[in-house]
């Protein structure tokens, strides 16, 4: 059975385009080494079953540890939250982590373009498939249909929004993100890019959408 690294996803690179995709391959690899090769190390998950892969989504101590793998990768930059853990306490765990990361722009906090500017809409397209981190105003909220839309621009075929269907919105008002109260306010949305005209996130869990300071 192998052990997935559940509740993360890698930290891509925003060195210069020169560097090959297998160069960050190969730090992340060194990365994960470093911390677990030749040591013993347990698992703690919700649950003790593995998927038809043979993986199962775990959380990953190294023996005598009492933080996880994945809290020490995200301390290095070497990985983002992907916002899937449903445990409120682990949830915190690893935000701190990435937080403190991103504060002391270790791995790909490094680089400002680490995080995407919501006004930058073409910069956003180049990250299409991928997991992303995105920072912005949201300048309107308007709904349509079954789904809400979080505007950062004016131009919904070229700027960026954010995707909230009706099924999610118990969810967020039960964390206390009413989406009405977003417009004009600061947010840092995480997820996979997608384009739709202009570039769209869609907010599957509610630990995508993180509320910041000022307007």
């Amino acid at each position: 059975m192998r052990a997935a690294f559940a509740w993360l996803t890698a930290a891509r690179s925003v060195s210069p385009a020169s560097k090959p995709v297998t160069g960050e391959k190969a730090n992340r690899t060194l990365a994960l080494a470093a911390i677990i090769a030749g040591r013993d190390v347990k698992l703690s998950g919700e649950d003790d079953t593995p998927d038809r892969y043979g993986r199962q989504p775990a959380f990953v101590f190294v023996d005598g540890a009492e933080t996880p793998v994945q809290g020490l990768l995200l301390a290095q930059g070497e990985a983002l939250v992907s916002a899937t853990v449903t445990n409120k306490e682990c949830a915190l765990v690893l935000m701190a982590a990435e937080a403190a990361a991103r504060q002391a722009k270790q791995g790909t906090w490094a680089s400002p373009a680490a995080i995407k500017n919501a006004e930058s809409p073409g910069d956003i397209l180049t990250g299409i498939g991928r997991f992303i981190v995105v920072e912005g105003k949201v300048l309107s909220v308007r709904q349509a249909g079954a789904t809400t839309y979080l505007n950062f621009g004016r131009n919904w075929t070229r700027d960026f929004a954010v995707t909230i269907s009706r099924r999610m919105v118990p969810a967020l008002e039960a964390a206390g993100i009413a989406l009405k109260s977003l417009e004009n306010r600061r947010i840092r949305i995480r997820g996979w890019v997608e384009a739709r005209g202009g570039p769209r996130i869609e907010v599957l869990r509610v630990g995508q959408i993180e509320l910041l300071g000022g307007n």
